[in-house]
């Protein structure tokens, strides 16, 4: 799936790299630093489709930020840890497509140094759970059949029962995963639409319905599982949709750790790329205004409406109402 593939020279013994390209099976070029090509001149969002290339690197500088506000659930400081930039799917909404200059795709190998960033920030809060997510800007699982890197993770949730992992993703690819012993601090959460809305919005992503299927086959290894309905595009008939949704989940509804809520919403760069990639899509058929962030999002009736309705559908469906939040939104909004 590679056109080219950009190692950088301080790493190209490196064995976690060495892995990666035996696995893909083509010659690398051989660069200083990735960021001294990668992102420098603007390739289209949509150029994926015919031409990606991969670039592995070290991360330097901040390895760790804090999240925002209402990022995940109330209970303890949250961050994200950065082990890529971009994503092989092409989800219309996807807020990179006006984050970076380029879709090409970076996996950072340097793991132990985020592990032990991850280390110092416990420190930082001793007597403190605190979350550490993987999949803000890239998936968190698509591609751990090349990088082999959760079992460092895992290792790291073992040692340290105050730090919960969450692995946000909408791949499938939970092989790795079925080789590692669960652990309650280490969550799949995977993110979920409607089948219908999925098939529209969701390009080159695996089917709801293989989700849920790797939702049900880690929650019967014992494995914590989550999810997200974020973000909900409205359309006519979105209440049968999750309904319809929420009832193919009901054995697995009571056995979710959480779910989160969140309408659609971009920043005003980021949706000036989507009317420009995705000019009939449906998230242009009702109007979106600036919001109290800033951001762009339905107005603030609508939004209200849209998730409480999909809350109580949930409550309906055997999900604990205490194991609801809303994600990057007002706290006062239901």
């Amino acid at each position: 799936m590679w056109n080219e593939v950009y190692v950088e020279e301080a790493i190209k013994e490196h064995p976690r790299v060495l892995s990666i390209l035996s696995k893909i099976n083509k010659t690398p070029l051989i660069i200083s630093r990735y960021d001294d090509l990668w992102g420098k001149s603007k390739k289209p969002y949509l150029q994926k489709r015919d031409s990606l290339n991969l670039f592995l690197a070290e991360k330097k500088g901040q390895l760790l930020k804090l999240a925002p506000d209402a990022y995940g659930q109330l209970g303890g400081p949250h961050y994200y840890f950065i082990h890529a930039y971009n994503c092989i799917y092409e989800c219309q909404y996807c807020y990179l497509q006006g984050y970076f200059n380029t879709p090409d795709i970076v996996l950072f190998v340097n793991h132990e140094e985020i592990i032990k960033e991850m280390q110092n920030i416990l420190e930082i809060h001793p007597e403190e759970n605190v979350w550490f997510h993987a999949g803000e800007f890239s998936d968190s699982l698509a591609l751990t059949h090349l990088t082999g890197e959760l079992e460092l993770y895992h290792d790291f949730c073992a040692k340290n029962p105050r730090a919960i992992i969450e692995l946000r993703t909408k791949s499938v690819n939970i092989k790795a995963l079925k080789n590692l012993q669960p652990l309650q601090n280490l969550i799949v959460s995977f993110s979920l639409s409607p089948q219908k809305m999925a098939k529209r919005v969701d390009l080159k992503t695996p089917s709801t319905a293989s989700r849920l299927e790797a939702m049900r086959g880690l929650r019967r290894l014992g494995h914590s599982i989550a999810a997200h309905f974020d973000p909900i595009i409205f359309e006519d008939h979105f209440k049968t949709e999750y309904e319809a949704l929420l009832e193919s989940m009901t054995d697995l509804n009571p056995h979710l750790r959480y779910l989160s809520l969140g309408v659609v919403r971009f920043t005003k760069d980021v949706y000036r790329e989507v009317e420009k990639n995705y000019p009939n899509s449906l998230i242009h058929t009702n109007p979106l205004i600036k919001s109290f962030d800033g951001k762009v999002r339905y107005h603030r009736p609508m939004r209200t409406w849209i998730m409480q309705s999909v809350k109580e559908i949930a409550i309906q469906k055997s999900v604990s109402q205490s194991c609801i939040y809303l994600c990057m939104e007002e706290n006062s909004v239901l």
